[in-house]
């Protein structure tokens, strides 16, 4: 019989893979339209309308929705290594968490997300874009020094600060 810890671990990590899926699915649905298309969304739809602040700032909204999808997925790892140590030597441990979370993350939390997002991006870009402005808010502190951060390395490496705004743009 399988015990109650295993159970809520397991149950965590199918909450934490449908949250990935949240932030997978939303970054290609928020990045696939173009900037013509959003304007005309925003035009008199408080979605759309939110839809626009948050592609205001391409760099900070896909910092915000890395941070977030990799937090899950770390979590995600942590949660099957605790389980799989309990039942297997560590060698054996790490490898089967390094192949199960590979694999789940792949195919639950990136691949068919984003598949998902993208046959879909219109209507999801336009449920998501409220929430994910609370998402922004709740990892301002870790979104504000990874952009800082990222923006003074692709500066200081001769890349563009704003190449999330320059790609954009040039569709």
């Amino acid at each position: 019989m399988v015990d109650a810890t295993v159970l809520s671990s397991l149950a965590g990590v199918a909450v934490l893979l449908a949250v990935s899926a949240f932030f997978s699915s939303t970054e290609i649905a928020l990045f696939s339209l173009s900037d013509d298309r959003i304007a005309e969304l925003a035009g008199g739809d408080v979605r759309g309308e939110d839809l626009a602040d948050l592609r205001a700032d391409p760099h900070r909204l896909l910092v915000t929705i890395l941070v977030g999808n990799n937090v899950v997925n770390i979590a995600i790892s942590s949660i099957l290594t605790v389980l799989l140590v309990a039942y297997l030597p560590p060698q054996l441990a790490v490898a089967g968490t390094t192949l199960a979370a590979t694999t789940l993350v792949l195919v639950c939390g990136e691949i068919l997300p984003k598949s998902w997002g993208l046959a879909n991006a219109e209507s999801w870009a336009l449920r998501v874009a409220k929430p994910m402005r609370y998402v922004g808010l709740l990892l301002w502190p870790l979104t504000v020094v990874f952009d800082t951060l990222t923006r003074g390395l692709s500066g200081a490496t001769g890349g563009s600060p704003d190449i999330e705004r320059e790609l954009l743009d040039d569709e």
